[in-house]
């Protein structure tokens, strides 16, 4: 039924079809069309209107989100400065150094370095004169070149401090880009820079500790654990610097060995470096005097030869030499630096470091054994450490193994070695005979079967006589209360070319303790020593170097869990010790080993 029809409204004449016009309808109609072409045409500008306030409102979103994921997210080299320097992300790719404490000697730090896209930068003149504002350093004229010339990214500066990068980000360069990357640190500097060496730009290492396990430390992410000690290091590299000035020296250096596992807890070589800086020392100061150095060593070398005599069967230490006058042969003298007015037996031949006697005792044992036995305690081949700077010794052919050479090599001349070799021969020694391997890596599993070199008689006897060094010797600045030092001076004089030159020697002293049962050794070489006041004029190894070891010990004892001993048990200690050589030398030298200890502390307690 119509609807217009149910209403029973009128008929009305049919509207014109004219646009703009209202067709009929209810008067409750919720609609109603454009009456006007102006209506419509304002309908349709309002649409338009909205239509693109949508357009602009979903292209910000989009800008938007670009924006965010560019400065949050994006790992790509466009990335801008705060991005690079404060990622979470970055991982160094070098292991870390330590010691055998955990204290970081070697460590990698993320770092950003610089460089210039040159597909993206605009105008390279001014970005150079901007970027020196910062970079003050840079070769201006050679960098606009480079960036003209390339279509490719062109390194400007590697590793850039934070507040370089936030400079030059403020400058708004179009086409920089902050790359990141690393850089090696060393937080103990100088003191260990021999040690470790040092890594160039790329973080390859190029000497020391860092070029010989440069594999390792970049293929392991595990810290490389060293034997050394850093309250050790930094109190043998004090005593040397404040030794090395006293006595004007123009070189110093020492060590610190473990001879129970031949570790090296302290090495240091003065004048040394900044390992940061390597290129800006001199040659002298890169110079490792315990490894490079092949030194003769002078009377240090007679514990060698007095370890030989005993151990070879052909001596005791009662055994007598005339030492009252000089030896001449193959027009050379050797003569001693305070002769004695009497014969010496093997005990006093090594307490009062007698040249001439030491001369005769090799001339009985010959050349041949005497050749055989360095070499079995690794004299006269290069020592094995973990070190590219080590050097080899300079030992005379067999052929040339004459008389006179195994005589002036029983007093320390005529060979050269390093430190690290002369410390683990006299640690094999006095370590009941068993050989020592030298390391610079904390020891990680149990040492190899051992090694016998001499016997433990031998041994004994060694460890008696170097404890009379410093009781009765050439070394009596060296004793520390409660600590029973034993050791060996050794003052040579420095070769030039042909001839010695009896105004530049080298002093060393090797000390060792406690000497009753050897636990650490320690030896110091000080080039060229001057004398002073407080030395009466001398500089020979009595009086610099000696002591010298004394402080050291003194100071280290404690911290390697060492308690200094009571004088009464110290004496009785000592006493036993030197027994193994003998009644007929001890009354010889006036040495009274009776003494009843147990009575001393009955009567004391009381």
């Amino acid at each position: 039924m119509n609807f217009w029809r149910s209403q029973k409204r009128p008929k009305t004449l049919p509207q014109p079809s004219l646009p703009g016009l209202f067709s009929p309808a209810s008067e409750n109609a919720s609609f109603r069309r454009l009456a006007t072409p102006g209506e419509h045409a304002l309908e349709i500008a309002r649409a338009r209107l909205v239509f693109t306030s949508i357009m602009f409102s979903i292209m910000y979103v989009l800008i938007a989100g670009r924006i965010v994921d560019l400065t949050m997210f994006s790992d790509s080299p466009d990335t801008i400065a705060t991005t690079a320097t404060t990622s979470d992300s970055t991982i160094t790719s070098r292991a870390d150094i330590t010691d055998r404490n955990g204290t970081v000697l070697a460590t990698s730090l993320p770092t950003v370095s610089l460089c210039a896209n040159a597909k993206k930068m605009f105008d390279a003149d001014d970005a150079v004169q901007k970027l020196l504002t910062v970079l003050p350093d840079l070769d201006g004229k050679k960098l606009v070149g480079e960036i003209k010339n390339t279509r490719r990214c062109v390194m400007i500066k590697r590793h850039i401090t934070p507040k370089q990068s936030y400079a030059i980000n403020k400058l708004g360069i179009a086409g920089l880009e902050f790359m990141p990357d690393e850089r090696r640190i060393y937080p103990i500097g100088h003191m260990t820079s021999h040690l470790l060496g040092y890594t160039n730009i790329d973080n390859a290492g190029l000497a020391g500790v860092e070029k010989f396990l440069d594999a390792r430390l970049q293929q392991e992410s595990t810290p490389v654990e060293l034997s050394i000690d850093l309250r050790l290091q930094t109190i043998l590299h004090r005593e040397l610097s404040d030794s090395m000035a006293e006595f004007r020296a123009v070189a110093a250096s020492g060590l610190i060995m473990d001879i129970s596992n031949g570790e090296i807890i302290g090495m240091v070589s003065l004048p040394d470096f900044d390992p940061h800086r390597p290129s800006e020392g001199e040659d002298e100061a890169r110079f490792n005097g315990n490894t490079l150095g092949v030194y003769e060593m002078g009377s240090t070398f007679k514990i060698f030869n007095t370890a030989l005599a005993l151990e070879s069967g052909l001596m005791k230490p009662s055994d007598l030499f005339n030492t009252t006058h000089s030896i001449e042969i193959a027009h050379r003298t050797i003569s001693d630096y305070h002769p004695e007015s009497h014969w010496l037996n093997v005990a006093e031949i090594f307490t009062h470091s007698s040249n001439v006697g030491s001369a005769l005792m090799a001339e009985r044992m010959g050349g041949i054994r005497q050749r055989a036995f360095l070499s079995r305690l690794g004299l006269t081949g290069k020592v094995s450490l973990e070190l590219p700077e080590v050097g080899a010794p300079l030992v005379p052919s067999a052929s040339n193994w004459s008389e006179i050479t195994t005589m002036t090599i029983a007093y320390g001349h005529g060979i050269a070695v390093n430190a690290v070799q002369m410390a683990s021969a006299v640690a094999g020694i006095i370590n009941d005979g068993v050989k020592v391997q030298p390391t610079l890596l904390k020891a990680s599993q149990h040492p190899s079967a051992p090694n016998k070199i001499v016997s433990s008689r031998t041994s004994q006897q060694m460890r008696a006589l170097m404890r009379l060094v410093v009781t009765h010797g050439t070394a009596k600045q060296a004793d520390v209360s409660g600590y029973l030092v034993g050791g060996k001076t050794g003052t040579a004089d420095k070769l030039n070319g042909k001839h010695y030159n009896e105004n530049a020697r080298r002093a060393s002293f090797i000390g060792v303790f406690p000497i009753t049962s050897p636990r650490y050794l320690v030896m110091v070489i000080l080039d060229e020593p001057k004398a002073t006041a407080k030395t009466h004029g001398y500089a020979t190894a009595g009086w610099t170097t000696a002591p010298l070891v004394g402080k050291v010990i003194g100071q280290i004892g404690p911290l390697l869990g060492i308690s200094p001993i009571e004088p009464d048990i110290a004496l009785a200690a000592e006493q036993k010790l030197l027994k193994n050589l003998g009644t007929d030398v001890l009354d010889r030298m006036n040495i009274n080993t009776e003494e009843d200890y147990a009575a001393n502390e009955s009567s004391k307690s009381q």
